[in-house]
C-alpha cells in the first residue's frame, strides 16, 4: 500500500464533471492498493495517516500537530496508478489490486479511518 498525503485548505474530487466529495482544511490522501495488501497494512496506514504531524501548533511551531489533534477533515481517494511499474516507456499496473477487489478493500480502509477518528470528518467515494 502506498499513500501520498497532502495538507490542504480545501480539496474535492470530480468525476465526469460531477463533484463527488469535498473537504475544507485537512489532508488529502491518494491511496494505492497492491495485490499483497492485508488488513494489517490497513491498520498500520490508518494509524500513520491520522497521526502524521504535518500541521502547526497554536504557537506556530511547524510539524507538531496531526489531523486528529487539529480536528481537521480527511479526503481519501483511491489511486491505482501509485502501484505503477515503468517498463521502458510503458506503465505496468500488474501490482495494483484488481478493481472489484480494490473497491471493497478501499471501503474497508475508509471504515477503519472512521472507526479510528471522527466518522463525519472522513470523506471519500463509496
Amino acid at each position: 500500500m502506498k499513500a501520498v498525503v497532502q495538507r490542504v485548505t480545501r480539496a474535492s474530487v470530480t468525476v465526469g464533471g460531477e463533484q463527488i466529495s469535498a473537504i475544507g482544511r485537512g489532508i488529502c490522501v491518494l491511496l494505492g492498493i497492491s495485490l499483497e495488501d492485508t488488513q494489517k497494512e490497513v491498520e498500520h496506514m490508518v494509524r500513520k495517516i491520522l497521526n502524521l504531524r504535518v500541521f502547526e501548533d497554536e504557537s506556530g511551531k511547524h510539524w507538531s500537530k496531526s489531523v486528529m489533534d487539529k480536528e481537521y477533515e480527511v479526503l481519501c481517494i483511491s489511486q491505482f496508478t501509485l502501484q505503477c511499474v515503468l517498463k521502458g516507456n510503458k506503465p505496468d499496473f500488474h501490482l495494483a489490486m484488481p478493481t472489484e477487489q480494490a473497491e471493497s478493500f478501499y471501503n474497508s480502509f475508509l471504515e477503519q479511518l472512521r472507526k479510528t477518528y471522527r466518522p463525519e470528518l472522513i470523506k471519500g467515494r463509496q
